[in-house]
C-alpha cells in the first residue's frame, strides 16, 4: 500500500514539478543583491527551529509559568506536524527543485533530502498560529517571519511553489486541531 501511494503521489507530483520549473526559474534566478539572499538564508537558517524555540524561552521568560500552556500547545504540535512531513516525505520522495531542473540553484544546503511538503512552513504556520492563538499581539512578529521563511524556500531553490503552500495548508490544519483539542 505504502509503495503504491508513492507510485501514484510520485507521478502526480512530476507533473506538477514539470509546470512549477517556469516559476521557480523566474524566483531562483532574478539577481538578487547581496544582502537580500542573506536576508532569506538567515530566515530559512532560523526556520529550521531556532526562531520557535527562542520564542517559546521569551515567553517562558516574559510571562513565566503562565506561558507554559502556550509553549506545551506549541511543542505537541510541532511534533504532530513533524510526524506527518515525514511521513509524507518518505511516501512521495519528490525531489528537490534545483535536483531535478538543473537552471535552478540550490542557494543554501537543505535538512533533508525531499521537497514535498515544506516542513519550513508547515512548523512556520503551525507555530504562529498556536502562538497568536494565545498571545494575538505577537502576530506582527511572527506572520511576517512565516511570510519570509515560505519565501526563502522557493527563492533558495528547495521547494516548489505546490510543497509551500501544501505545507503552509497541512501546517493550518495541524494548528487548528491541535487548538480545537
Amino acid at each position: 500500500m505504502q509503495r503504491r501511494l508513492s507510485l501514484v503521489a510520485h507521478h502526480g507530483l512530476n507533473r506538477l514539478a514539470a509546470r512549477e520549473h517556469a516559476w521557480l526559474e523566474r524566483l531562483n534566478g532574478v539577481r538578487r543583491p547581496g544582502w537580500e539572499v542573506g536576508l532569506l538564508r538567515l530566515a530559512s537558517r532560523l526556520g529550521d527551529g531556532v526562531f520557535w524555540y527562542a520564542l517559546m524561552l521569551a515567553l517562558l521568560v516574559r510571562h513565566g509559568g503562565d506561558a507554559l500552556p502556550a509553549v506545551l500547545h506549541m511543542i505537541v504540535a510541532g511534533l504532530a506536524g513533524t510526524l506527518l512531513y515525514k511521513w509524507l516525505k518518505g511516501a512521495t520522495e519528490r525531489p528537490r527543485p534545483y535536483q531535478a531542473c538543473p537552471s535552478i540553484c540550490c542557494l543554501t544546503a537543505p535538512l533533508d533530502r525531499f521537497s514535498f511538503p515544506s516542513g519550513h512552513t508547515l512548523h512556520a504556520v503551525v507555530f504562529s498560529l498556536v502562538a497568536t492563538a494565545y498571545y494575538p499581539a505577537l502576530g506582527w512578529l511572527v506572520w511576517p517571519f512565516t511570510a519570509l521563511v515560505a519565501l526563502s524556500r522557493l527563492v533558495l531553490g528547495l521547494h516548489y511553489v505546490s510543497d509551500v503552500l501544501v505545507g503552509a495548508l497541512l501546517g493550518a490544519s495541524v494548528a487548528m486541531l491541535a487548538l480545537a483539542l
